[in-house]
């Protein structure tokens, strides 16, 4: 059987028990699902919602062209790669990896791979919005995100 791909980038909230259930449904050759689920948070109160903006249709292809790699490197029986745009309140799930595969090792490195990619090549803006009701700083690249990319790169 082949690996069930889904992507998408979309403004609702999804759900990560239907979305992970959905991947594996049907499936008795599924040893290992890992699921990874990043959230907006309110950075100790200063944060209202942060505003995530994309351009329809390049971010779909560059996190496909990034889950083609995965499952190119392991052998995984399923992934599905999620990130929401819009404004996003804390609290709120922003993206979701799931990786299904026959062993939990190639799971893990499928999902920490995809994270680590998605959060340094995927076109997402980010716009802080603060408690104080203004609009704060568009967030910045982290060098601690590019070094965790770095790993994977051969």
């Amino acid at each position: 059987m082949s690996a069930r791909i889904v992507v998408r980038v979309q403004k609702e909230i999804f759900d990560i028990e239907a979305e992970a259930s959905a991947l594996t449904r049907g499936r008795t050759d599924i040893g290992a699902l890992v699921t990874f689920t990043g959230f907006c948070r309110d950075e100790n109160g200063a944060l209202t919602a942060l505003e995530i903006e994309h351009y329809p249709g390049m971010a779909e292809a560059e996190i496909t062209r990034v889950v083609n790699e995965a499952t190119a490197r392991w052998p995984l029986e399923g992934v599905v790669a999620l990130h929401r745009y819009g404004l996003i309140r804390p609290g709120e799930p922003i993206v979701l990896v799931a990786t299904a595969s026959l062993h939990r090792g190639e799971a893990f490195l499928a999902a920490s791979f995809l994270m680590d990619f998605l959060k340094t090549e995927a076109p997402f803006w980010k716009k802080q919005h603060l408690a104080d009701q203004t609009s704060g700083d568009w967030v910045a690249a982290k060098a601690q995100d590019d070094a965790a990319a770095q790993k994977w790169r051969v």
